[in-house]
């Protein structure tokens, strides 16, 4: 069935009959704040539509989609992918239902830099078919900040931020000196996808050691996943923090793999005396803070720098949730058409820990902690590249799979070439 994309209150006006009004059951990663905020979101649409909205949260999302789809076994209606990758793969398994016609155009006349959230939601159909627009992206993340406690800060005479990766480690060092740990780092706490803020590390480091084509073909397994001069070294980057016994909270090895990622940064920043100063994640992640943190008052962030010596820029790596039709019916087409509206990002934007794409027509001021997303914008608006969280864009296999665990057996000690040449197999075994 053929299905066009509607605006404004057509999208949304529904005949008042029973007739009309569908069930449509959304699968996600969110739990805890997040999943009451996206619930708040499902309410405005349910209000606005009359459809039956439910939504279910798992810390296991990525398995169970798949496993619900090869079951054939009533799989949500919408399901929300944190990884491009796997919708790409899904897609091609014709396990997801191409967007209503219109919808491409719609976003490239309403996100800032449309085209490329069009290019990150297309992907070939079952059997190399022709390429179909799948993936409406909805909220959004910065990944490359660090977060520490101000009070922290002052009390200990060291400035922020530091400019430089150089200046970073330096201050790392002087943490060390001092008496302190300079960081807190959490892979645990995601079910089957613990491991991924490794992975985020990774690829900044990526980023940060190596020009923004070579992330590319990298993401794109041209450069292989066991390339010793550029792989295996930002491998060793992350591991120069994560697998130094000074450096993390509770020790290296089995401390950084089991300790769970929300837990991390309350219990080690905002402890008294502090168990760390620093943790480097994304933007989502005040969400888990003590109730009543205060963003820009009792915790804050600063930009994770770049090398002065290496002449790269400000690279900047961030990642979205895709929300996609895996079970195709009206309502999950009305879902889709109400993420474009204005509402629907301002209902999140006025909650916490939400960063919009670009869409150009919302009101800013509705957000909850302007000056922390003015921070954050300003972070993207001064960066020379952006590039998308690469674990998102790699096949399921590898990005929601082998890139996760290996990192957990990297952390807990394991040779960097060992496990790089590992998932490199992973992914041969995909092709």
């Amino acid at each position: 069935m053929k299905h066009v994309l509607m605006t404004g209150a057509a999208a949304l006006a529904l005949a008042a009959g029973a007739a009309s009004a569908e069930q449509v059951t959304v699968f996600g990663p969110w739990l805890g704040p997040d999943q009451e905020n996206v619930e708040k979101v499902l309410a405005g649409f349910a209000a606005a539509s009359g459809h039956d909205v439910r939504y279910v949260g798992s810390d296991s999302f990525e398995q169970q989609i798949l496993v619900d789809a090869e079951a054939g076994s009533a799989p949500p209606n919408v399901a929300v992918f944190p990884q491009p990758g796997l919708a790409s793969d899904m897609a091609s398994r014709g396990f997801l239902a191409p967007l209503a016609e219109g919808t491409g155009d719609w976003i490239r006349d309403n996100y800032a830099a449309g085209q490329s959230w069009v290019d990150l939601g297309t992907y070939a159909g079952p059997d190399g078919g022709a390429d179909n627009l799948y993936g409406f992206f909805y909220k959004i993340d910065v990944k490359s900040l660090v977060w520490y406690v101000p009070e922290n800060f002052e009390d200990a005479g060291y400035e922020v931020p530091p400019e430089t990766m150089e200046e970073l480690k330096a201050l790392t060092d002087q943490i060390v000196a001092d008496g302190g740990t300079p960081w807190c780092i959490g892979l645990g706490g995601s079910g089957g996808a613990t491991g991924w803020p490794a992975t985020d590390w990774v690829e900044d480091m990526m980023l940060r050691t190596q020009p923004p084509e070579v992330y590319d073909a990298w993401v794109a397994n041209e450069l292989k996943f066991d390339d010793p001069p550029k792989v295996i070294a930002a491998i060793e980057e992350f591991g120069a923090f994560a697998r130094n016994d000074s450096y993390v909270a509770g020790g290296a090895g089995g401390a950084v793999a089991s300790t769970d990622f929300r837990d991390s940064p309350p219990k080690g920043m905002f402890a008294a005396p502090p168990q760390c100063y620093m943790h480097r994640q994304a933007s989502f992640i005040p969400a888990f803070f003590p109730e009543g943190t205060v963003v820009g008052e009792d915790a804050d962030f600063f930009y994770f720098p770049a090398y002065a010596g290496k002449d790269l820029g400000k690279p900047v790596l961030g990642a979205g949730t895709l929300w996609a039709i895996t079970n195709e019916n009206q309502a999950a087409h009305d879902l889709i058409a109400y993420l474009q509206t204005a509402e629907a990002h301002e209902t999140w934007m006025a909650l916490e820990g939400f960063l919009t794409p670009p869409h150009k027509g919302v009101d800013t001021s509705v957000f909850s902690d302007p000056p922390t997303l003015a921070k954050m914008n300003d972070i993207l608006l001064n960066a020379t590249t952006f590039r998308f969280d690469g674990s998102d864009l790699m096949p399921g296999g590898v990005g929601a799979g082998s890139f996760w665990t290996g990192m957990v057996d990297y952390a807990g000690g394991k040779d960097a070439g060992a496990v790089a040449g590992e998932i490199q197999q992973s992914w041969d075994a995909l092709k």
